[in-house]
């Protein structure tokens, strides 16, 4: 939990691995996640790598699995997934299972290609079967009575006259061809039948009511038998290229019936045969693809294991003698024995004799940042690393975002039902988030909410409190303790005026506060509740955000303490606090003392709610050093004895503190600079009497003396601490501008930023006003109604109004809360102390890879 509040202490170590105990220790480390190698090989290409030939060899086996997986789920076959994770087999079992999904796939090529070319037949078989079928119906109607009407259309009255006398009585015979076609290119392959034919051919088709399989695809297609007539050789030619170009299908049609008859007799056998074939084949093809679904998961682990660590061997480099692999590594230090535990396990499974050394490296390189995290704070952490990732051991918000996160979402969402809905929406996915775990939608929304169910509870829950101090739940409210107050009007006045209102200075109110948040009597007031709930929520909300901004500049208090930056203390901490405080944090106790000394049921006119000030025409006056008007009667402008002389002086200090964090850093950067120079001077001139007095210790000690020169015992500028602190090697110009654009950022910012928190009064009665008018103009009508058609009218109206409250004040207002609260969390409380400039810890880990791969091949 420590590294929650600061990310881990990291190192970098150098790893020494005997070639055979390698791939054992990575696979290992792996399997622990803990380490996160460094590429000593950044200019090698990838294809030049010494491992880069059994990559390939499991980039070939992962494309075969990915065709058995893709074969078992056209079949619909369930995957067996008992949720283990198989251990990295060693590299010599990398032959057993290429073997193994080589003879799976030429099995199951070879009964896909017999299986295909079945099908084509059995294809083949069933279209001529319909073509003999259609076509005897169409001889038979040749044979009819309207066999002349037909010649006549199709050569013409004179081309059968002239034939006859030409042939000397010789009988005109047509030629046909018969086939089948796609029906939707029918009408387009009639027309070119008749274009280019010229209309000397006669065209006939039906429909095969039952769909095809295309054996290629899979699909189910429509098609249509046709039989074409012509006379002589030129048009069949003409006639059988177009039904290429048309992709129909030409079957042999023997002419005389009995030969028809014959040939369906034997079609029809065949295609019997062909069935119990295809069956056959298709129990086989089930039988492998069944035996194969139960091991495909574990081999999929397997293979992606291997890859990795082979893709991992890759970074590591050779020594001379080729005997040693060399790795650098970012580890954590809190798990250096864990991680030396798995290097020795490793080392042991490969039977290796030379055990692997971990050894620790000086660097001056920026470790990467590693919070740990468990399923509760990993969300929070999230929406954290959204920003930025956080510098190597700055303070992490996420700890405290926890809290203020759903705190201040629920100060803008406050509301008791709507926060029930919330909360046990979130609280059904932690209970059930198992099941829904392993389901692994591909809904990229539900998987957002899923992510988060832990923040959507506790914004729920914390709704749930705000919505009960404001007593509000969907827009009414709750009278559990009794109400302060009582109505001491008669029945014509009340009866006699549309809207009254409640007068605390009189008998109406028993002075007795509700003990728990607000009134239920504001509920039914419509002219004091706006009122009162407007002064009420904007004091609340200029106080948390105060407060808040005043935690994170008192969280980066201890980034300073931490890293040692004590002229960031002096410099900037404390002149922040101080403006911070003597300005806004001075204005929020007015509000208190003004709610504290000022009352309605005073009898001290002074201290009546009518002589109450308006803090913020007072902060105004404060800053502009104005007085304000004291031509009051009874009633003073000050809430207590000395204020405007105790304002003048808070603003006098805040804005010192102006230049203070302006011009301080930059002027003891420089002064330290000074001095650093005066000692290297100094340094120098020793160095060179050393030199002219040829060591002579004595003439040296005489001439230091006489000269009183001290330079050599005088401490470096550094040591004194007026170093630069990281500004050594940039320019005086730069750290002045960049103190000065830090410095107007705060001073600007700490008014904005205040300003900014009002969105907590804003979206509370938006989102209280929203509820109210789904109530008024919604269900309210529903609530009318009387008899059984209201009961009706009711049930609908209820409906209606559930959905509009879910979907609109619930998922949408929800979204804008939580959008706002955002805000408020990045640029007002994080930019008091977060730089967020760091990079994520991303370490070797099986349990990621396999998590990315399997998202990506769903993808």
């Amino acid at each position: 939990m420590g590294s929650l509040f600061r990310s881990e202490e990291m190192s970098l170590c150098q790893l020494f691995l005997q070639s055979e105990a390698a791939y054992a220790c990575v696979s290992e480390l792996g399997e622990l996640g803990l380490v996160q190698f460094r590429d000593l090989n950044p200019d090698v290409n990838a294809f030049q790598r010494k491992f880069v030939n059994e990559v390939r060899r499991c980039d070939e086996m992962e494309r075969k699995l990915r065709y058995l997986e893709k074969e078992i789920k056209k079949d619909g076959i369930p995957m067996l997934d008992t949720g283990e994770s198989p251990e990295a087999p060693q590299p010599r079992e990398m032959i057993d299972l290429e073997a193994t999904f080589e003879k799976l796939e030429n099995e199951l090529r070879e009964v896909n290609q017999n299986a295909e070319a079945l099908k084509r037949n059995y294809l083949e078989l069933t279209e001529l079967k319909h073509i003999l079928r259609k076509t005897q119906v169409f001889f038979d109607e040749m044979a009819d009575s309207h066999r002349e009407e037909e010649q006549v259309n199709l050569l013409g009255e004179e081309g059968i006259r002239a034939g006859g006398a030409g042939a000397q009585g010789q009988n005109l015979k047509l030629g046909f061809v018969a086939g089948v076609i796609l029906r939707e290119r029918l009408p387009a392959f009639e027309r070119m039948l008749w274009r280019a034919c010229r209309g000397n051919v006669f065209l006939r088709q039906a429909m095969i009511e039952d769909p095809l399989e295309d054996p290629s695809t899979g699909d189910k297609v429509y098609k249509s038998v046709f039989i074409i007539f012509f006379q002589g050789d030129q048009l069949k030619t003409r006639v059988k290229k177009i039904c290429e170009g048309f992709r129909a299908t030409l079957y042999p049609c023997p002419e005389a019936p009995t030969d028809r008859r014959e040939m369906a007799m034997g079609v029809m056998t065949r295609i019997e045969d062909l069935h119990t074939v295809l069956g056959q084949t298709q129990d086989h093809r089930h039988r492998v693809l069944v035996a194969a679904a139960k091991n495909l998961k574990n081999w999929f682990v397997k293979v992606r294991k291997i890859k990795a660590i082979y893709h991992t061997l890759n970074l590591f480099n050779l020594d001379v003698t080729q005997k040693c692999l060399i790795a650098e590594c970012w580890v954590p230090l809190l798990d250096f024995e864990t991680i030396q535990i798995a290097l020795r396990r490793g080392t042991e499974r490969s039977g290796s004799s030379v055990p692997p050394i971990l050894n620790r490296m000086e660097t001056f390189e920026d470790p990467p940042t590693y919070n740990r995290t468990n399923k509760f704070t990993h969300a929070f952490q999230a929406l954290i690393n959204a920003y930025g990732v956080a510098s190597y051991r700055e303070m992490n918000p996420a700890p405290y975002t926890i809290i203020t996160f759903p705190f201040l979402f629920a100060v803008m969402f406050g509301d008791l039902g709507h926060g029930t809905i919330m909360a046990l929406f979130g609280l059904w996915m932690v209970l059930k988030e198992k099941p829904l775990a392993a389901k692994k939608s591909d809904n990229e929304i539900w998987n957002i909410f899923f992510g988060g169910r832990y923040i959507i509870f506790l914004m729920g829950v914390f709704s749930m409190y705000t919505g009960f101090v404001y007593n509000d739940i969907f827009s009414k409210s709750l009278n559990v303790f009794g109400s302060a107050w009582s109505i001491n009007y008669n029945t014509s006045t009340v009866m006699s005026n549309k809207a009254l209102q409640l007068d605390p200075a009189g008998a109406d109110y028993a002075q007795t506060p509700y003990p728990v948040g607000l009134d239920p009597v504001w509920q039914v007031a419509p002219l004091n509740k706006i009122i009162f709930q407007n002064a009420y929520k904007m004091k609340i909300s200029i106080i948390f955000g105060v407060i808040h901004m005043l935690f994170g500049v008192f969280v980066g208090l201890f980034n300073h303490r931490y890293f040692k930056n004590k002229m960031a203390i002096y410099c900037e901490f404390i002149p922040q606090v101080i403006f911070l405080v003597f300005l806004f944090f001075y204005m929020t106790l007015l509000m208190f003392i003004k709610w504290v000394k000022y009352s309605a049921s005073s009898k001290i006119v002074a201290y009546s709610a009518g002589c109450a000030p308006s803090i913020l025409i007072t902060f105004i006056n404060m800053v502009l050093f104005k007085a304000p008007d004291e031509n009051n009667g009874d009633c003073s402008p000050f809430m207590f004895a000395g204020q405007q002389g105790l304002q003048k002086f808070l603003v006098v200090v805040a804005l010192l503190c102006v230049p203070w964090m302006l011009l301080a850093k930059p002027i003891l950067i420089m002064r330290g600079r000074k001095e650093a120079a005066v000692s290297i001077s100094e340094l120098m001139c020793l160095i060179i009497k050393i030199l002219a007095f040829n060591g002579d210790a004595d003439g040296l000690n005489q001439h230091n003396n006489a000269t009183g020169t001290q330079g050599a015992q005088q401490p470096p500028a550094q040591q004194q601490g007026g170093a630069g602190h990281g500004h050594d090697n940039e320019e005086m110009s730069e750290i002045f501008i960049h103190q000065g654009i830090h410095t107007i950022e705060y001073v600007l910012g700490s008014v904005s930023h205040t300003a900014s928190y009002l969105r907590l009064w804003a979206l509370s009665l938006a989102h209280a006003q929203l509820a109210e008018v789904l109530w008024n103009m919604v269900l309210q009508n529903g609530l009318k109604q009387d008899g059984w058609i209201g009961g009706i009218a009711l049930w609908a109206v209820f409906a209606f109004w559930a959905v509009l409250t879910v979907g609109i004040l619930v998922l949408m207002e929800g979204l804008s809360a939580f959008l706002h609260t955002l805000r408020l969390h990045w640029v007002e409380f994080q930019s008091k102390f977060y730089a967020g400039l760091g990079y994520a810890f991303q370490p070797f880990s099986f349990e990621v890879i396999l998590e990315s791969s399997s998202s990506s091949s769903e993808d």
